[in-house]
């Protein structure tokens, strides 16, 4: 028998599910109610509960003993957890790039870093929101890439993950903002001058301050939304 339509449609309704819920579609402790998502995805129960099953093994969704399934909550303690996990690993990343990586590994952080600096000529707001994050996560997996190490970069990809809820909360409230983007677009551009330099213990430093610059950011957006 030929399963691949059904896990065809068993991604498809992760990946739907999964980018709903970091995008805040379905609020932290929402019950998520099989007779809703059928009709909101048009798919069967089967296709459901594995995405379901899947996004409980990521803790993005709770199962409630036999009572179906609930948006994992969000908290400041997970907040800084995560998000200080994350700024330590990619320090440690970057400090293996400057130590291996080689002309090729510059060359494509300086290809991802214009990219990125010319995200500003996109202009409407989804498209911007959507082109800038999407670039900025691979001028910063093009960094990461010079450690060389598949193994750690997996463990990056799945902390990625995690902090994906809590990044979408600072992203809708700053990418909008000039200001905001000029201020990133120069952390970058120095964040670049100093891994080219092969400066370990600037660059290092630099890396982990930059990643954590949101966390102040989404604190007070949490509060705000009673969700801390």
């Amino acid at each position: 028998m030929d399963n691949t339509p059904r896990q065809n449609l068993g991604i498809s309704a992760y990946r739907w599910l999964k980018n709903d819920i970091i995008r805040g579609v379905y609020q932290p402790g929402e019950k998520l109610l099989m007779s809703r998502l059928k009709d909101t995805y048009n798919l069967g129960i089967g296709p459901l509960r594995e995405a379901l099953s899947q996004l409980v093994a990521e803790h993005l969704v709770v199962a409630i003993s036999q009572r179906g399934y609930r948006v994992a909550p969000m908290s400041l303690a997970e907040l800084q957890d995560i998000y200080d996990a994350r700024a330590q690993l990619e320090a440690m990343v970057l400090r293996l790039g400057i130590e291996r990586g080689d002309d090729i590994w510059e060359a494509q952080i300086l290809a991802k870093a214009h990219a990125l600096a010319k995200v500003t000529e996109v202009n409407t707001p989804d498209d911007l929101l959507e082109i800038w994050d999407s670039r900025h996560k691979d001028f910063h997996s093009a960094i990461a890439a010079g450690c060389n190490s598949p193994h750690l970069l997996q463990v990056r990809e799945g902390l990625f993950d995690k902090v994906e809820r809590y990044r979408h909360l600072w992203l809708r409230e700053t990418v909008f903002s000039d200001a905001a983007l000029e201020k990133k677009r120069q952390e970058h551009a120095a964040l670049v001058d100093v891994i080219l330099a092969r400066d370990t213990q600037l660059a290092t430093d630099m890396m982990r301050e930059h990643l954590m610059t949101p966390v102040p950011i989404i604190t007070e957006v949490m509060r705000r939304q009673g969700m801390a």
